[in-house]
């Protein structure tokens, strides 16, 4: 509920040279991020601050997405909106609809900071850029879709260790000997709908919904009840019903299984690795999503998740000029390697996974580097991302429709049909409101 009430208010959205050092100009930024990468933000601020002496970054945690997006509605309202917030992905569409946000293109070009737009992974950038080909957001904690497998469960079953499946009929072969020698979770998943209709999409290059997956214009609609969407939603509800697929729950939940080694193979978001390494008593590798090979043109990309940074309008022309530079520091090649090491957080940049590469990192941590392989390819209509308003309630369905698969109350073709009528409302009624603001 507090999800829908937040992104409604926030659908209601209508609305030279630097100062001297003795004038120091501040910048607000509004977080969600907890425990240790909290402070790994504080110290990207305190790091670029160290840098100049003009502009100063303070970094405020303000709670969840969904609480600090409420936040700051209070705070545009009331003429005193951070500068930089950090939004989740799904609420890209809202955002730039709305009359509260300066595109980030716009405040670089400005600002005269060291800027371009083309040294960011493909994958990355056009899920944040408009259909004029301008970058809305900037880039910043974007992960993606893999596959992780315990490999001491794989060498328990009688499997090769060192060779995932990249195949939904090789994922179902490997679940049917893990069964098959006791293990009571041979597959999971964690964000489900992310995972197996947003991203499987995107790495199958098949439309998530028409008008180019909303890039095209606000009039996009659902086509997830396509054929290649029910044959996946079977299998995977074929998986259930023999006990090889399990599922553990909305969002993150799923994680905790595979983490824990209850559960031997899991589709999960790449950002999970710091966790996995962590807390697995087991040897484990990460390996690209699987997919369906007679589909043609996949793999092609998988989708990002995570959030970006967007600015707020109204603002003074010497404050957008200190974004500007605090974002250039951001996109630094170095900053970026550290932040994407640290974190497993996708590097924005080709410049800091060539840094990342050439300091061994991937070969001392084997696979931490297929979430980027997986998104240096180049985008196609169909791969670039969603660009759909209302998207946490479509989400919402979704998942409450993928549950009635998982439970038997539906079968996958009527799950996704009326996952599509239902989704469908929830665009219309976003269209209505940003064309009524238009």
């Amino acid at each position: 509920m507090l999800r829908k009430t937040m992104l409604a208010a926030l659908a209601a959205f209508g609305v030279g040279a630097l100062p001297a050092a003795n004038a120091q100009t501040e910048i607000q930024w509004w977080h969600s991020m907890t425990g240790v990468n909290n402070d790994r933000v504080n110290n990207l601020a305190k790091g670029f601050n160290a840098t100049q002496n003009q502009c100063k970054v303070n970094a405020v945690f303000k709670g969840s997405y969904d609480d600090s997006m409420t936040a700051a509605i209070a705070a545009y309202r009331a003429g005193t909106a951070p500068h930089v917030l950090q939004v989740y992905e799904v609420g890209t569409a809202t955002m730039m609809y709305s009359k509260a946000i300066k595109p980030v293109a716009e405040v670089m070009r400005e600002s005269g900071a060291k800027w371009d737009p083309k040294a960011y992974i493909p994958a990355v950038a056009s899920y944040y850029t408009s259909p004029k080909g301008d970058m809305v957001s900037f880039p910043f904690n974007s992960s993606t879709t893999v596959f992780f497998w315990n490999k001491d469960a794989f060498k328990a079953a009688g499997l090769d260790p060192n060779k995932p499946p990249k195949t939904w009929a090789e994922v179902a072969a490997a679940g049917a000997k893990l069964k098959a020698a006791g293990h009571k979770c041979p597959l999971t998943t964690s964000w489900q709908t992310w995972t197996h209709l947003e991203s499987f999409s995107a790495w199958h290059n098949t439309l998530f919904a028409t008008k180019d997956n909303g890039f095209g214009g606000l009039d996009a609609r659902l086509e997830i009840n396509g054929p290649l969407f029910v044959r996946h939603i079977e299998n995977l509800a074929n998986l259930a019903k023999q006990g090889i697929f399990v599922y553990g729950g909305r969002g993150a939940a799923g994680d905790a299984k595979f983490s824990s080694g209850e559960c031997a193979m899991t589709t999960a978001s790449s950002a999970i690795y710091g966790l996995t390494k962590s807390t697995l008593k087991a040897d484990f590798g990460i390996s690209t999503l699987p997919y369906y090979p007679d589909v043609k043109g996949a793999p092609q990309n998988t989708i990002i998740g995570g959030a970006s940074l967007w600015v707020f309008a109204g603002k003074k022309k010497e404050e957008y000029q200190c974004v500007g530079r605090f974002f250039a520091y951001l996109s630094q090649p170095e900053v970026q390697a550290t932040w994407h090491q640290d974190t497993g957080y996708l590097p924005i940049t080709l410049a800091a996974y060539e840094v990342t590469k050439k300091s061994g990192f991937y070969d001392k941590n084997p696979g931490t580097d297929v979430s980027v392989q997986q998104m240096i390819v180049k985008t196609t209509d169909k791969s670039r991302g969603l660009r759909l308003g209302n998207m946490v309630q479509i989400r919402a369905i979704m998942e409450e429709e993928l549950e009635n698969v998982w439970g038997g109350k539906k079968t996958p073709k009527q799950a996704l049909d009326d996952a599509v009528k239902r989704g469908n409302e929830q665009l219309e009624r976003f269209q209505k409101v940003s064309q009524g603001r238009s």
